[in-house]
């Protein structure tokens, strides 16, 4: 509906409630022989209901601060003096609060309003069985009263909310009654204790403070007892369940499904290239797109943030259709959704259902992860369902087939570099070559060794976007020229993500670093800096002294260590340091053995 039909209904809706209200307190005059007594009596009620109005009982999942206990007293009106002075005194009592809390005009009148219909319709209802003097139709005219308040109150409100917003009607008083039923339900058997009470002495009615009392701190307690347990199940920026409490609904669902026989489907989610958006915007814009991303994963089930970029949405019962359509739509929710400053992320899915094929209990969380991965490894938004014998469920160790393809064309790449210029290609394998030595004696594993021999192939695979002339200048560099050159390890970095090859292109990213901070391209500083990419500086640094350049003959192995040595705690880490001049040593040391045993 177009908004500016949506605010007429709004206006007309408004206007007809607040003239039946006004119509029903007019009626106030009809309420016969009150005496001085009965003045008394509706004053000692009015009180006591703007009293409890002000302070309502806190109630989790509702709004406006909680439940009023006012409808006790407004229900006990209708069924003792009649329904006109259940409306002006609901009226009153309303309207009242809302002057005090400086609300709008339009909200203050439709709520007293609300306050008046719903009073006098408890009143018209309690009236059938007026004069009864038996006890079971007496408590039925009390309830009954209170469900009528109930059912008014919720349903108007609810009304002008749904076509303000928009949002389904059956869904909004779902929602309220959901959350409200129980204290009303407690409030009904509290209005037929005050009627009894009223109608032996109203003095008598004053007992009933204890209850309230006792009702509102008790709910105080509970509510801030759930709050703190909320908190401790709460991710703080996606607003989210977290890993814990994702670890306990999942295995509270697994249960249920394993003793009722139904499904659980989960839905595991990873944002694309998260860590780029980190490095180029920071963390804060990093946290508004994970909050951003855990609100719209919420309609698609009941959403956690794992941590880091990873989320999870379980759902119970349906068909593995009905979780792939719900995430398909979750993940292109995602996508047409922007943040303040205009950017767009994308994430990619994978789904596993338990019990299904190759899927037990204790497999369910591997299967969807390697249905993620294979989702990612099709490109960004991707969405992929776990098939037994399709995806394995070890698809994520890094000895896997698509991974050394990958990698395998990553190094095939380090050939642009040798066509570009004719240094780099010889120096960019010597530094691999170095690195990898390095790594070996630094005890990194076998496969971190390798990574970093790929990452000395590609560490300058940037500078194929720099100027040639800038690359072969002899003399200085100029500002601007230096500027050109210094953005080759974003650029690198940039194209190596497109293979997913981590760690090989943050180390790319970072391996101009320096140890004491002032590295580009983040000034990053100690061990904030990966070691790989403090390896690589090492290992690009001894190379190029010993590398004949342009603008500079090459040095002696033996200055170009200790040149190293001497920037050992500022440009260089010097543990990595050390592992240099160990293997660099041991490779002098050959030759001279070699030649006197000849």
């Amino acid at each position: 509906m177009p908004e500016g039909a949506r605010r007429l209904l709004v206006y007309v809706l408004v206007v007809g409630v607040c003239a039946l209200a006004l119509v029903l307190v007019g009626g106030f005059v009809l309420v016969p022989d009150a005496t001085g007594a009965t003045w008394l009596s509706l004053g000692a009620l009015l009180l006591a209901a703007a009293f409890v109005e002000a302070f309502p009982v806190p109630i989790k999942g509702v709004r406006a601060g909680g439940i009023s206990l006012a409808a006790v007293f407004i229900v006990a009106t209708g069924c003792l003096y009649g329904w006109a002075a259940a409306a002006i005194l609901g009226a009153i009592t309303r309207g009242t609060i809302e002057l005090l809390q400086r609300r709008p005009w339009p909200k203050l009148t439709y709520n007293t309003a609300v306050y008046a219909i719903s009073g006098a319709g408890a009143g018209v209802i309690a009236g059938y069985a007026a004069g009864s003097s038996n006890v079971g139709v007496f408590a039925v005219e009390v309830v009954s009263a209170s469900a009528t308040f109930y059912v008014l109150n919720v349903v108007l409100v609810a009304l002008v909310v749904s076509i303000a917003s928009g949002q389904n009607l059956g869904t909004i008083v779902a929602q309220t009654v959901e959350s409200t039923i129980v204290a009303f339900a407690t409030m009904a058997s509290v209005a037929i204790m005050l009627c009894v009470l009223w109608q032996r002495s109203p003095v008598l009615s004053a007992t009933l403070v204890g209850p309230f009392l006792a009702i509102s701190l008790y709910q105080r307690s509970v509510l801030r007892a759930l709050e703190a347990m909320e908190l401790a199940l709460t991710d703080p920026i996606s607003g989210l369940g977290n890993h814990r409490h994702f670890q306990q609904e999942l295995e509270r669902r697994l249960d249920e499904a394993e003793e009722r026989g139904g499904t659980v489907t989960l839905c595991l989610f990873d944002v694309d290239e998260f860590k780029s958006i980190n490095d180029q915007h920071g963390h804060p814009v990093g946290d508004r797109i994970l909050g951003l991303v855990g609100e719209c994963l919420r309609e698609a089930g009941q959403a956690f943030r794992l941590g880091g970029d990873e989320f999870a949405v379980l759902r119970s019962g349906g068909t593995e259709s009905d979780a792939l359509e719900a995430t398909s739509r979750a993940v292109a929710r995602i996508g047409r959704a922007k943040t303040e400053n205009g950017l767009t992320v994308a994430v990619s899915a994978g789904i596993a259902t338990y019990p299904g094929p190759g899927v037990n209990r204790l497999e369910l969380v591997r299967a969807a992860d390697g249905a993620l991965y294979a989702a990612k490894a099709e490109g960004r938004a991707a969405v992929r369902v776990y098939r037994h014998g399709d995806v394995e469920l070890s698809a994520r160790r890094p000895e896997d087939a698509d991974r050394r393809a990958r990698l395998r064309a990553a190094a095939s790449l380090a050939g642009a570099i040798d066509v570009r210029d004719a240094y780099t290609g010889s120096h960019s394998y010597a530094v691999g070559e170095l690195a990898a030595r390095i790594g070996d004696c630094l005890g990194l594993v076998a496969e971190e060794v390798e990574l970093l021999r790929i990452a000395g192939l590609l560490h300058d695979l940037g500078k194929v976007a720099v100027p040639e002339h800038i690359l072969s200048k002899a003399g200085p560099l100029t500002a601007d020229e230096y500027e050109a050159i210094a953005v080759h390890p974003l650029i690198g970095y940039r194209m190596l993500t497109s293979l997913r090859i981590e760690p090989v292109a943050t180390w790319v990213l970072h391996h101009h670093e320096r140890y004491d901070g002032n590295g580009y391209p983040d000034g990053l500083a100690g061990e904030e800096i990966p070691i790989g990419s403090r390896i690589l500086l090492v290992a690009d640094a001894y190379e190029a002294m010993t590398t004949d350049r342009l603008y500079r003959s090459t040095r002696s192995a033996d200055d170009a260590l200790a040149e190293v040595r001497r920037c050992a705690g500022t440009q260089f880490d010097p543990l990595v340091v050390d592992a240099l001049e160990v293997v660099v040593g041991a490779e002098l040391s050959v030759p001279a053995e070699a030649a006197a045993t000849v």
